[in-house]
């Protein structure tokens, strides 16, 4: 799981904390008077005083860091400044999270009078915290009902109804419509939630599992597509296709945040056996049929949803195992399943979060058949689960 709304609310409290923080100098209340700024992101170089920082965007900017500027270290799970120690430049690295407040110039030019940072290694170490915490206390799943007056939410997690119970406390973040990035995931409210919507859970759940308390909720509005490739625009890193769902001809934008995955005969075949009920759940079926338990149509039925319904866990079980592709290794006429971000539902093209091929197979024995319930952001690492 990416960095919780915990360990991204730390870098929102280096920012808002500081108007309570008394001035250091009078050189210092001078410039905030005056021309009070600040710049935020990772460090990629350091020259002397000199700080290089990648910002939101990709830009970057460089800033001087003043001889008497305070610098101040955040530790982990800390959510207030006044636990900050006092360090040097010199424990600043490459990789490291700052907030830099001072005064920028006419001629682009920043001095930084004041130093918030977030090491690299007690970021991976809250990460990997809090990757821990969402496995053992995480769930996913499809958004069904949204009450914001008893302040509920009704999800389907691996084929079954749980009610989320949010509270004041709980806290939301909303994937942006134009990204597919965790990192840029907004503050959201409950009354954004949507039926359709992916989202990923945090808290504990009761004795039987039919409901959580929730204290963390991340969600998006993703669309499914599936189809076979009519065009791909390498150049311009669009795939268009025509989706089975709805008829229509869908561009999507492949970026370098997009994760293409490429799904091995072997296990296509296996799916598409398991998606057509055949194993031992279609002979469990038939056998109850003919013991009179069961209708015969009721227990084909049942035996169909089980088979799919195990196909479709069994796959996102196995998706961070399959190889990646490139969009180069895409094919006109080759069958394409796609979890996709849309900023405007009229504003096409959508951008791909995952897109999966060598899914012929599985079209054949499951047109309908999507990527609902897949990993968001799938990185191969654990990060970016929407629903599972």
């Amino acid at each position: 799981m990416p960095v919780s709304t915990r360990l991204l609310a730390q870098v929102s409290v280096m920012a808002a904390a500081l108007v309570l923080l008394p001035p250091f100098a009078c050189r210092q209340a001078a410039m905030a008077q005056v021309a009070a700024a600040r710049q935020m992101g990772t460090v990629k170089a350091i020259s002397g005083s000199n700080l290089t920082l990648t910002i939101a965007g990709g830009a970057q900017v460089t800033a001087t860091v003043a001889e008497d500027a305070k610098i101040l270290r955040l530790a982990p799970g800390s959510t207030d400044l006044k636990s900050a120690q006092p360090i040097t430049l010199a424990d600043v690295a490459t990789g490291d999270r700052v907030l830099l407040t001072g005064k920028s110039a006419e001629d682009g030019s920043f001095l930084a009078a004041r130093v918030i940072l977030m090491k690299s290694s007690d970021i991976a170490e809250r990460r990997e915290q809090e990757q821990a915490d969402w496995q053992r206390r995480g769930a996913g799943g499809i958004v069904e009902a949204v009450d914001t007056s008893a302040g509920t939410v009704t999800i389907t997690s691996r084929s079954r109804k749980v009610t989320l119970k949010t509270s004041p406390k709980t806290q939301f973040l909303r994937y942006s419509g134009g990204s597919i990035k965790f990192e840029d995931a907004k503050a959201g409210t409950l009354a954004q939630l949507q039926p359709g919507d992916q989202l990923r859970v945090l808290g504990d759940k009761s004795e039987d599992g039919a409901s959580i308390q929730a204290e963390e909720i991340i969600s998006g509005t993703f669309l499914n597509l599936s189809g076979l490739i009519s065009k791909i625009d390498a150049g311009a890193g669009q795939v268009t296709l025509k989706d089975l769902a709805t008829k229509k001809i869908v561009t999507v934008q492949v970026t370098s945040d997009s994760v293409i995955r490429s799904l091995p005969e072997k296990d296509a075949t296996m799916l598409a056996a398991r998606a057509r009920g055949a194993g031992a759940g279609g002979a469990k079926g038939a056998d109850a049929a003919k013991s009179g338990e069961q209708h015969p149509h009721e227990a084909q039925r049942g035996a169909g949803q089980d088979a799919g319904q195990q196909a479709g866990s069994s796959l996102a079980q196995m998706l961070p195992t399959f190889p990646t592709e490139k969009l180069e290794d895409l094919k006109v006429g080759g069958a394409v399943m796609i979890v996709a971000s849309q900023p405007d539902p009229d504003s096409p093209p959508v951008t791909a979060v995952t897109m999966l091929s060598g899914v012929e197979p599985l079209l054949t024995a499951a047109p309908q058949m999507n990527l609902s319930g897949w990993s968001v952001g799938d990185s191969g690492s654990g990060g970016g689960d929407v629903a599972q």
